[in-house]
């Protein structure tokens, strides 16, 4: 039978490109593992954690993604999956479509703390860390950012001075993930030689994390600001492959790969609970869903979605073929965040006043997206990182 002559699939609203098609029998497990497991453990109680703005079992939830392999996934050896990144892409995607806050509890765990031990930590040091946070055993997080330096971390405040054959920092890190219930801190310091990471374990004198309360977005995530006080490290503290701001910037760019698929999981709960609504509310004497703008509204929404899901699906082969570059994740970041609050934000409006009740996870999702829209680089950083690739001028600085 020709392939004009193929009998053709039943156009489905959930993939109405086929992009299934593109993943393998591996993949699609690796993604009905990690939703299957974010609707019983995450689903039935994320309104409820993000109104008391608390994520109570997060060390409980930590151990369960290490039981299923997703903590540090695309990493190989010391526990973990060493799996594709198309694959960790899909966790992502999956985790997100629950909550924000827990993609953000795995990315920071897997794609900087581990990725920074992994990738520049001395054999000791993996041994050490590696498995248990693997395992959710040890929770993990990364200290860049300063209240007065966000995007410009070169202008990082933290220093790491010398004293015999220890270091000694201090300054403070702020918008943490996992901070506060971490064991163990990646932070990153300036020293004589340049910018050093560190790793500092909780509980070390003059180290502190306490919890930043009073969040409208990200509520259901534990995010904190990482105080160091003269905190003394023995030598072997410090990460001894990285020297310079290449080492927390890789770390970065690994991170925002995940983030490229994860802001679609909360913009496909969205688009989905806006689908469903529009089929089920009746306004003067038929579905919503009958009506041409709101017709109009659910076709741009999958559209911007999937074509989303398409470039996302583009960096992950990428990335396994070890092409991808950070200007392509940048690219990636830039217009699936935007586009997802966007996807968001119709929702509500097709909902209605309803769009606004934690019964649906809509205004929770376009909340949530505040955060990822700035965390990881701003938009405007990633406009001038594309301008920068595309004109080959700097304009980062005057």
């Amino acid at each position: 039978m020709s392939a004009a002559a193929a009998p053709r699939a039943a156009f489905d609203p959930r993939d109405p490109l086929g992009l299934d098609d593109l993943l393998t029998a591996e993949d699609l497990a690796v993604r009905e593992t990690v939703r299957a497991w974010a609707a019983e453990r995450v689903m039935p109680h994320i309104a409820d954690w993000y109104e008391r703005g608390e994520l109570p079992v997060i060390r409980e939830l930590a151990r369960e993604l290490g039981a299923i392999g997703a903590l540090g996934m695309h990493l190989d050896g010391y526990g973990c999956a060493g799996a594709t990144a198309v694959q960790y892409g899909l966790a992502c995607l999956e985790l997100e479509a629950a909550d924000s806050g827990i993609r953000s509890l795995v990315s920071v765990q897997g794609s900087l703390a581990m990725f920074a031990i992994h990738r520049y930590g001395s054999a000791e040091q993996k041994e050490r860390w590696l498995p248990a946070m693997a395992s959710g055993e040890v929770i993990g997080c990364f200290g860049l950012t300063e209240p007065d330096h966000g995007s410009d971390p070169a202008a990082m405040a933290t220093r790491a001075v010398r004293d015999g054959s220890d270091w000694v920092l201090d300054g403070r890190k702020m918008w943490i993930t996992n901070g506060t219930v971490a064991g163990v801190a990646v932070v990153w310091a300036r020293a004589d030689e340049g910018v050093r990471g560190f790793l500092v374990p909780a509980g070390t004198p003059g180290f502190s994390a306490p919890e930043i309360r009073r969040k409208a977005s990200l509520q259901a995530s534990v995010t904190s600001e990482l105080v160091l006080d003269g905190v003394r490290l023995p030598a072997d503290a410090v990460l001894p492959e990285a020297v310079g701001l290449r080492g927390p910037l890789s770390c970065l760019n690994n991170a925002r790969y995940g983030i490229v698929w994860g802001a679609l999981g909360a913009a496909r709960s969205c688009f989905e609970a806006a689908l469903r609504y529009a089929g089920e509310r009746e306004q003067f004497g038929r579905p919503i869903g009958g009506f041409q703008l709101t017709q109009a509204k659910l076709a741009d929404m999958a559209v911007e979605l999937h074509k989303g899901l398409l470039l996302a699906h583009h960096l992950g082969r990428r990335m396994d073929a070890g092409t991808l570059r950070p200007e392509q994740v940048s690219f990636g970041k830039l217009n699936n965040v935007r586009e997802a609050i966007d996807i968001c934000r119709t929702a509500r409006t097709i909902l209605g006043a309803n769009g606004i009740s934690l019964e649906y996870p809509v205004m929770r999702h376009a909340a949530n997206l505040e955060s990822v829209l700035t965390y990881e680089g701003t938009v405007e950083m990633h406009q001038l990182v594309l301008g920068k690739a595309l004109t080959g001028l700097d304009a980062f600085r005057g």
